[in-house]
């Protein structure tokens, strides 16, 4: 009998167990959520499009080394049937040289042989503009990494300050129940009582707001993830890491690895290529082509004929309009240069503030950290001054706000630290 009641009584504890085991197992990790973003981002989608098109470029401009078929057919009817006018010994005679009404058709293949580098600098630049568009893609995956972490820390936090809000309306729940109890034998004034009332009130309130905050940032976290917006969210916790690397180092290592340099870099690579293939096309241009025709002609002895030809043409003088064609891409291509050292300053003063941010958060943890049991043996003796008669219900409550606010600035610094820890991993290009 007595057996059978311990197992009955631990069967709540085994489900206990397991119901928090199942919690731990479901919570989901950064790298998890990293993960399904890249996989369902429709921004990432598009920037994945724009690398294989690029990529199609590359081909087409590989392809004009190859030859050139093709194939012609048509059928002509005149209005009179061409002849020859021939005077002979005084006499005019007309001779019929094709008929009114023929077909004809034409296979012809084309191979470049010189372009004046039209062709290899035009596969150059395709070449630049993809690797352009392979950086450009990784720099975008980063950003939505970057994004995805702020509202994964953004769902930490505002759980943490739930849960701080809850904690805060249980303590003065606990001390309304006191000064109710001292109230109600006499001990104390009614406006103690209704001050009590009020701040609980207010605390009650403050939770709501934050519960309400929480439920928006899932909403966003769900939505970066491509899932519905009401979707339950149970997330890992995430610790910041530490850095030792001085600014100089990482600044160096951001202008190296930054996607959005290396990208920029290619692009004006590619139109410099450009430029050059615009200008080869004032070179000369030699190409082979050969193949076979057919006019239908009853008065010619061969209606049909293979031919061959080894043909060059050169552009002597076209106003100017190839010259002026590269000096634009050209210009372009300067501006973009301008535009990657402003961003490389831009990216040196990012990696600043981030290691700066970092800097400030680790010392920020350690303050708040001492705070917090300072704040706690604070509440303590107010409680204990309270409950003696040495101190106001007014010097609890603001015991109460103190330990609260020194809770609140140390989740904020823990995750204000985390998130600033990958902050400079995105700055320098490592996220």
């Amino acid at each position: 009998m007595n057996r059978s009641i311990k197992v009955r009584r631990l069967f709540p504890l085994v489900g206990l167990a397991a119901a928090l085991l199942a919690g731990n197992a479901a919570a989901e990790s950064l790298q998890q959520a990293w993960d399904t973003a890249l996989a369902v981002d429709r921004g990432l989608k598009a920037s994945r499009e724009n690398t294989s098109a690029a990529a199609s470029l590359l081909d087409a401009a590989k392809s004009a080394r190859l030859p050139n078929v093709a194939l012609e057919a048509g059928y002509t009817a005149l209005g009179e049937t061409p002849a020859a006018q021939v005077d002979f010994f005084g006499q005019s005679l007309q001779m019929p040289l094709a008929q009114r009404e023929s077909a004809a058709y034409k296979a012809m293949a084309t191979l470049p042989l010189y372009t004046g580098g039209r062709i290899a600098r035009g596969i150059d630049a395709a070449t630049a503009g993809l690797d352009a568009a392979r950086l450009g893609e990784t720099a975008d995956g980063q950003n939505l990494k970057l994004r995805v972490a702020d509202a994964y820390v953004s769902v930490l936090r505002a759980s943490r300050m739930l849960k701080v809000t809850e904690r805060h309306v249980t303590s003065l729940e606990a001390h309304a129940r006191d000064v109710e109890n001292l109230h109600a034998q006499g001990m104390l004034a009614k406006t103690d009582l209704l001050s009590v009332r009020v701040a609980l009130a207010d605390a009650n309130q403050r939770k709501l707001q934050v519960a309400n905050g929480l439920d928006l940032a899932r909403a966003a976290y769900n939505r970066l993830l491509g899932r519905p917006l009401d979707q339950p969210v149970s997330l890992e916790d995430l610790a910041p890491e530490a850095t030792q690397e001085q600014f100089s180092a990482l600044t160096g290592r951001a202008l190296e690895r930054r996607g959005e340099l290396a990208a920029l870099a290619r692009q004006i690579e590619a139109m410099r290529h450009q430029a050059a293939a615009v200008r080869g096309e004032t070179a000369p241009q030699v190409a082979l082509s050969g193949g076979y025709g057919y006019q239908e002609n009853r008065y010619q002895v061969h209606p049909g004929q293979w031919m061959i030809t080894l043909g060059a043409k050169w552009n002597l003088f076209d106003g100017g309009v190839a010259g002026h064609r590269a000096s634009a891409v050209e210009r372009q291509a300067a501006a973009l240069s301008q535009q990657r050292d402003e961003l490389a300053s831009i990216i040196a003063l990012k990696v600043r503030q981030t290691w700066l941010d970092v800097e400030e958060t680790r010392k920020r943890l350690i303050v708040t950290q001492s705070a917090i049991a300072q704040a706690e043996e604070n509440l303590l003796v107010a409680r204990d001054r309270y409950a003696n008669g040495l101190a106001t219900h007014t010097e609890v409550l603001d015991a109460e706000t103190l330990r609260t606010g020194s809770e609140s600035n140390h989740a904020n610094a823990l995750f204000d630290a985390a998130l600033a820890g990958l902050r400079l991993k995105r700055a320098t290009g490592e996220l």
